[in-house]
């Protein structure tokens, strides 16, 4: 950058509001060049579309599973509202298969923060012969969206903060902000709304909502530096720690009680830590050695493949995999 266009930010915070102010050095342009700290940036971006659209939503929710991603969510609404309690509740979509880590650490974050949790469970809708299973062991995975749109409806839910980003796979770089999703919970990726000028169109219909991504211009590494600068907890199999694994699609399948290893497959025990949690049949770890906030942000800033194709089992299934889970009414 030209000397011509150099300029001094200034930080200061009042009532918890992030204030810039910029002197320009030698100023010849008549354009104020001001450089905002990256985080910041999106802190000030995210918080600002969770206001947006709980002033313009009648109920809104947030889904919080435990993962990094909700996690760095919840911060945000306590920046973003700065009220006890939130105002909407939080929602899970448990498949009943999730890491007993991270269920245990949802529970003792929604207790610290004294907020309401909705548990919309996989296992109910088996129970009620709304979901059916070919077989015991199959993934639960793909029937969360049924779940959740059952959530919805009795609810009355007009729109769910989520914590997806578009780094992660090729449909959610596909999607906007504002995610609308029609009556019966359908996304159309060739009918989504402008969102020029960071201007978001909220309105809907009877038994429409929206999904809000408010991270949605995050990638891994911004989460894992907000988090490592805002001191959030995380579940324990975030970090590096030894676990029984089998290899299996050139992915470390972890050995647990829905994911037996197959006949013929060696187990092995190895250090791992997941980039990702969720359903146990369909997530798995990376190798790693990273037992550190500053180390995990390290071991990001290196990687050449995504969380999810990493990671997930169930996007090797079909290229456009995630896509139609959406369209179905998935996160």
């Amino acid at each position: 950058m030209s000397r011509a266009l150099e300029a001094r930010a200034h930080w200061a915070r009042s009532d918890g509001e992030l204030l810039l102010k910029c002197d320009l050095v030698n100023p010849v342009s008549p354009y104020l060049v001001c450089l905002m700290l990256h985080l910041d940036w999106l802190e000030a971006e995210a918080t600002h579309i969770m206001r947006e659209v709980a002033a313009e939503c009648a109920n809104p929710a947030l889904l919080f599973s435990g993962g990094k991603d909700s996690i760095c969510l919840l911060r945000l609404a306590e920046k973003a509202f700065r009220q006890d309690p939130f105002p909407f509740p939080l929602l899970h979509v448990d498949t009943g298969h999730n890491f007993p880590e991270v269920i245990a650490f949802r529970d003792q974050r929604v207790a610290e923060l004294g907020e309401r949790l909705i548990v919309a469970s996989v296992e109910d809708s088996i129970a009620s012969g709304r979901v059916v299973l070919s077989h015991p062991l199959e993934s639960r995975n793909p029937h969360q969206s049924l779940t959740l749109l059952d959530a919805i409806a009795a609810h009355r839910f007009d729109a769910l903060f989520g914590g997806a980003r578009r780094d992660e796979e090729k449909s959610r770089a596909k999607e906007r902000i504002i995610s609308h999703r029609d009556a019966w919970g359908q996304w159309d990726p060739k009918n989504q709304r402008p969102e020029l000028w960071s201007l978001y169109n909220t309105r809907m219909k009877p038994r429409e909502h929206l999904r809000v991504f408010p991270i949605s211009n995050w990638t891994e590494l911004d989460v894992w530096e907000y988090i490592e600068r805002e001191k959030l907890a995380v579940p324990s199999i975030y970090f590096a720690h030894q676990r029984e694994v089998v290899r299996r699609n050139d992915l470390l399948v972890p050995v647990t009680s829905v994911t037996p290893p197959l006949e013929g497959e060696v187990v092995e025990r190895l250090s791992v830590r997941f980039r990702t949690v969720g359903d146990m049949t369909c997530t798995c770890p990376v190798a790693s050695e990273a037992s550190t906030l500053a180390q995990i942000v390290a071991e990001t800033a290196a990687v050449t493949v995504t969380e999810r194709g990493a990671t997930r089992l169930d996007d090797q299934t079909a290229e456009a995999s995630m896509e139609l889970r959406k369209r179905e009414g998935y996160f």
